[in-house]
């Protein structure tokens, strides 16, 4: 991708790129927002499962979510001074058709980076590591829950005994 910018080298298509002066989009804003879009498609979750678990270990050591970590979880993206490419992996819904699934987040993911940021996105790559059962993840947020409860109840306990 590297050489397809320099062999660009213009400024005049990009809205990003003006006589007045150049916006410089980071990666790391061009990640979150790839995230953002992907989970926008039903049926997905971003990153594999190892993150997908590290994240939710996070979020209940910090008392919530993990910020934008978890927006960006699962994306790697290369930006150049016009294009974009965008590296996603994710886990989808059982049932799903994980071609649908996959095609739906590259068409969002490219919607949403080319009209919030002004990047061509040249590619979407997408690598699914995992499939989810909403029924099972609900139950275990049912627990979760269930556990900070008690875990509060015990600590409001102990405060009164002091």
């Amino acid at each position: 991708m590297s050489e397809q910018r320099s062999q660009q080298g213009g400024t005049g298509d990009s809205p990003l790129q003006t006589e007045r002066g150049g916006t410089k989009i980071e990666d790391s804003v061009v990640s979150k927002i790839a995230g953002i879009a992907a989970q926008e498609v039903e049926g997905v979750r971003m990153g594999g499962g190892a993150s997908q678990a590290i994240g939710g270990i996070l979020s209940s050591v910090t008392g919530g979510s993990s910020g934008s970590g978890s927006q960006s979880r699962g994306v790697s993206v290369e930006v150049g001074e016009v294009e974009a490419a965008v590296d996603a992996t994710l886990t989808v819904e059982y049932g799903k058709s994980i071609p649908q699934v996959a095609e739906a987040v590259r068409r969002n993911i490219i919607n949403r980076v080319e009209n919030l940021v002004g990047l061509k996105v040249t590619e979407v790559n997408i690598d699914v590591s995992d499939v989810f059962f909403p029924q099972q993840e609900q139950e275990q947020e049912q627990e979760r829950s269930q556990r900070e409860i008690e875990q509060q109840q015990q600590a409001e306990q102990e405060q009164r005994v002091r």
